[in-house]
């Protein structure tokens, strides 16, 4: 299993820049994408970006040049630059990883999901 710890949210206005770090323990060496996910109330929960373990990224067409996803594998944590940010940012954001069938490397996984418990991001105008 995999335990998944957000930080780093929390009030900026308009125009400002927020990081938020997403911490893995557990079986870490089975994660094979990291994903950053959020969830405004009423809405349904949306990527926002991802990045594998050998760095391939993607992002949602929303935040596309203004959010940069990384990770640090040798600190198990995957990093979310948010800049530029707008009011329909607002949003609670989860970290997510995704788990695979290794033998070799004692995961004992199929497509399993892990994810945190969120950090609320409020952007202000």
């Amino acid at each position: 299993q995999v335990q998944l710890v957000e930080s780093g949210g929390g009030l900026v206005q308009a125009g400002g820049s927020l990081r938020l770090t997403c911490v893995a323990s557990g079986d870490t060496i089975c994660i094979v994408t990291m994903n950053w996910y959020r969830q405004a109330p009423g809405k349904e929960r949306e990527l926002v970006a991802a990045i594998t373990s050998g760095g391939s990224t993607f992002y949602a067409d929303s935040v596309k040049g203004r959010f940069t996803v990384s990770r640090d594998n040798a600190k198990n944590s995957m990093y979310l630059q948010m800049n530029s940010l707008k009011p329909e940012d607002t949003a609670s954001y989860y970290c997510n990883a995704d788990l695979t069938m290794n033998v070799d490397a004692g995961c004992l996984y199929y497509g399993e999901t892990y994810w945190g418990k969120g950090t609320l991001v409020t952007v202000s105008s």
